[in-house]
C-alpha cells in the first residue's frame, strides 16, 4: 500500500483500551467521526465480547485493528488468523518470530493485513538487556522488519524513534504503525519508554500513528481527537 492511498482521517488509530464494552462503545459515540480507525486489543478480549464489539465497531463503518499480538507455535497462529480473516479486522499483530509471521502471513487471505511487533516501546535498553538481546534497539527492529517482509507481513508496528532507519533499508515496501505516541517528543509516559509527538512519527516515515491515553484521559476527547486529525492533516 503506497502511503498516498491512505486517507488522513484514516491515520489515527485509536487504541480502545478500556475494561468493557459498554465503556468502548460510550467512548466511540463520543468521539464521533473524529475516529474511524479503532484498536481494540487483549484487555477487551477478556470481556468475552470482543466479536460482537468488533462488528459493532464495523456496522458503524470503522476500521478495526485486532491487537492480538499472536504467540504460539505457527500451526496455531497461523489457524488463529485464518479464523480471524473473515471477521471484518484490517490488521491483525503477530510477534516477529520468523515461522510464525510465515504462518500468518499464509493464512491472512486478501483483506487482513498482517503487522509483524518489532520490539515493544514499552521496552527500553535495560529491558533488552534483561531479555539477554545485546544488539542495538534500532538494529533489532531492523532484523525484525526485514524478516517480516521476508515472511511476507504487511507492515510492522515500531517505535517512531526506529522509523528513519527503518525506512532507509526497506523504503515503503512495509507499513509501518507506530505506537507510544505522545503530545511532548520523547517525553515517556506511564508504561510506553521509546515515544514520539504526532509530527515526528509521520516526519520519520510512519504510515499510522496509535493513539490511546493522550485521548482516552483528555477532558474532552473528541476535542482531542480532533486536534491530533487537525495535525496529522496539515503533515500531509
Amino acid at each position: 500500500m503506497n502511503s498516498k492511498t491512505i486517507l488522513s482521517k484514516d491515520r489515527l488509530i485509536f487504541a480502545l483500551d478500556v475494561p468493557d464494552c459498554e465503556h468502548a462503545r460510550a467512548l466511540v459515540e463520543e468521539l464521533g467521526d473524529a475516529v474511524t480507525f479503532y484498536k481494540i486489543g487483549l484487555e477487551l478480549m477478556m470481556t468475552g465480547e470482543y466479536f460482537e464489539l468488533m462488528d459493532w465497531l464495523l456496522a458503524r463503518d470503522k476500521q478495526v485493528f485486532a491487537d492480538l499480538k499472536f504467540f504460539d507455535i505457527p500451526a496455531t497462529v497461523g489457524s488463529a488468523v485464518r479464523q480471524l480473516q473473515h471477521r471484518g479486522a484490517g490488521f491483525v499483530t503477530v510477534h516477529g518470530n520468523q515461522s510464525m509471521m510465515e504462518a500468518a502471513a499464509e493464512n491472512k487471505g486478501d483483506q487482513l493485513k498482517v503487522l509483524a511487533v518489532t520490539v515493544l516501546t514499552s521496552l527500553d535498553r535495560g529491558d533488552l538487556d534483561d531479555l539477554g538481546f545485546a544488539c542495538d534497539v534500532g538494529d533489532l527492529v531492523l532484523s525484525r522488519a526485514k524478516r517480516a517482509l521476508e515472511a511476507g507481513c504487511d507492515g510492522v508496528i515500531s517505535s517512531g524513534l526506529e522509523v528513519p532507519n527503518l525506512r532507509q533499508f526497506i523504503a515503503a515496501k512495509l507499513l509501518v504503525i507506530t505506537p507510544g505516541i505522545r503530545p511532548v517528543d520523547n517525553k515517556p509516559s506511564g508504561d510506553q519508554k521509546r515515544v514520539v509527538s504526532v509530527e515526528k512519527a509521520f516526519a520519520n516515515g510512519a504510515d499510522y500513528i496509535v493513539v490511546g491515553r493522550p485521548i482516552r484521559d483528555a477532558d474532552n476527547p473528541r476535542e482531542a481527537a480532533e486536534a491530533i486529525q487537525a495535525t496529522i492533516a496539515a503533515q500531509f
